[in-house]
Formats: C-alpha cells, sequence, structure tokens
C-alpha cells in the first residue's frame, strides 16, 4: 500500500513536470488515472524533412512535442488518445532506418527510434495500451488521415508533373497527400475525420473522385428509400424495451488500472503489463 501511495506521488510529479517544460501554451495532462509509462526521442519525418521530437506515453494518450531545450522546454504540445492510433511497422527506408507509421484521424507521420529494438519496443507498448483501453470500452477510430509526401520527395507537381519553382510552390492535398501545385489543388472539401466543419485544400483528382462518390451514394440512398418505403408496411414495429436492452448491451464500464512501485525518467522505459494490477 505505502509502496503504491509512493508510486502515485512520483507519477503526479512526473506528469507536472512535463505539463511545466511545455509552457503556459501547454495543456493539461495530469488526471487522477493517468499512468506515464516512458518517454524518449523520435525522429519525426515532416514535410520539410526529419526532425526530432520528444514523445511521451502514458496508458491513454501519446504526447509529443518539438524540443526547445533538451530534457527542460518543449513547444506545439500535441495530444493523441491512444484508440486513435493505428500503427503500421515499416521496413528500413533510404533516409529513415528503425521507422513505422502512426496513423490518426486527423494526421498521419512516420517516426523513427534509434534502434530495433527501441522501435519494437515503443510498437509494444503503444499497441498494448491501446489493446486495454479498447478492452475497458474506448472506441477504435474507423477512418485515417493519410501521411503526407514530404516536400523534398518530388521535384514535380504529382498530378500534372509541372517543375516547382519560386513562383511555382508546392502545396499538399489533404485527401491523398501529394505534393502538388496551386493549379492542381484550388478545389477544397470537407473531411470529416480531419475537420468536420472547415472545407480543405484537395488535388483535382480527389475532388473527382469525391463527386464519383456523391453521386454513387444518393443513388444508393434513393435506392434504400424506395425499398424501405415498401417493406415498412410489413415489418413489425420494435419495442422500446428492445431497443433500452440493445443500447445496455452496448455501454461497458471503463476499466479501473491500477498501479505499483516502479522507476520511470531513463532515455526509454516502460511499466510491464503484470505490473498494472486490476
Amino acid at each position: 500500500m505505502v509502496d503504491q501511495l509512493t508510486f502515485a506521488d512520483e507519477n503526479r510529479e512526473r506528469i507536472r513536470a512535463i505539463e511545466n517544460s511545455f509552457g503556459p501554451a501547454g495543456k493539461s495532462l495530469y488526471k487522477p488515472d493517468r499512468i506515464l509509462l516512458g518517454e524518449g526521442r523520435l525522429t519525426k519525418q515532416s514535410r520539410r524533412g526529419q526532425q526530432p521530437k520528444v514523445f511521451f506515453l502514458f496508458n491513454d494518450v501519446l504526447v509529443y512535442g518539438s524540443i526547445i531545450l533538451n530534457g527542460r522546454w518543449y513547444k506545439n504540445q500535441q495530444i493523441i488518445p491512444l484508440e486513435e492510433i493505428k500503427l503500421e511497422d515499416l521496413e528500413d527506408g533510404f533516409r529513415m532506418k528503425n521507422q513505422w507509421l502512426i496513423r490518426t484521424p486527423r494526421k498521419s507521420f512516420y517516426v523513427a527510434a534509434s534502434s530495433s529494438d527501441e522501435k519494437q519496443a515503443w510498437i509494444e507498448h503503444m499497441e498494448d495500451c491501446r489493446a486495454r483501453l479498447l478492452q475497458s470500452g474506448r472506441r477504435a477510430s474507423s477512418a485515417f488521415a493519410v501521411a503526407w509526401v514530404p516536400d523534398h520527395d518530388s521535384a514535380i507537381c504529382m498530378r500534372c508533373k509541372g517543375k516547382f519553382n519560386v513562383t511555382h510552390r508546392r502545396h499538399h492535398c489533404r485527401k491523398c497527400g501529394f505534393v502538388v501545385c496551386a493549379r492542381c489543388s484550388k478545389k477544397k472539401a470537407v473531411i470529416e475525420h480531419i475537420h468536420p466543419t472547415k472545407e480543405l485544400r484537395i488535388c483535382t483528382v480527389c475532388h473527382s473522385n469525391l463527386d464519383i462518390e456523391a453521386n454513387s451514394q444518393d443513388m444508393n440512398h434513393k435506392r434504400d428509400s424506395i425499398e424501405k418505403s415498401s417493406s415498412d408496411e410489413d415489418e413489425p414495429e420494435r419495442s422500446s424495451d428492445e431497443d433500452n436492452t440493445e443500447e445496455e448491451m452496448e455501454d461497458h464500464d471503463p476499466s479501473k488500472w491500477m498501479y505499483s512501485e516502479g522507476s520511470l525518467w531513463s532515455p526509454y522505459v516502460y511499466i510491464k503489463p503484470e505490473q498494472l494490477k486490476h
């Protein structure tokens, strides 16, 4: 009991220290049931190249940010619920070794660890935490954003093949992630899993595909409406008791994860699953 209280105090202090390291612009991270499981530096592939980022793994979220003063000060805090993450293991690339893809509904990106062992540790531990959340009743995301093609990977527009220069600048299609020119990305559309209310820049090909999908959905909707209207007379009404029973079956009480003593705060550490007790 004493060991658990000691670890709870240490865990709270560590999380508060991470909050403070992001300065006043950072969001609050501490929750009574949130556990800091590990932290480390990973290389993140952005549109402008590779950048070192600090990552913090909690039992329910992944937090990362830009490094200002290593170990003491960070900015651009990003918080991703683990149930919204999908991981894809990748072979070594030409520019990045020990890499994998982190997909989320709003943004997807490549990261790389300093070694193969460290890469596998991150993947295994993130997957383990995600699985526990889903078992506790959290819902997994069904739609994910594409990863953007880095600027330096294409000297020409990936749609019209026009060469980029000072006036013919690079842009990114939010739907496919291709590097495209302004002329090939004049269209905009709402991509609900990225931003449900704001229209985002998309390329001409993706815009055409969306029109085709919309027309197909309209036809299917009209067909379903006709079929439904013809069958409603023969379909018995469902009682409210049936509806309530199904709603009760879908409700799952979230699990309460308890923790025991442990030592964190090294380049990358993790509380093993057997250390987490109901």
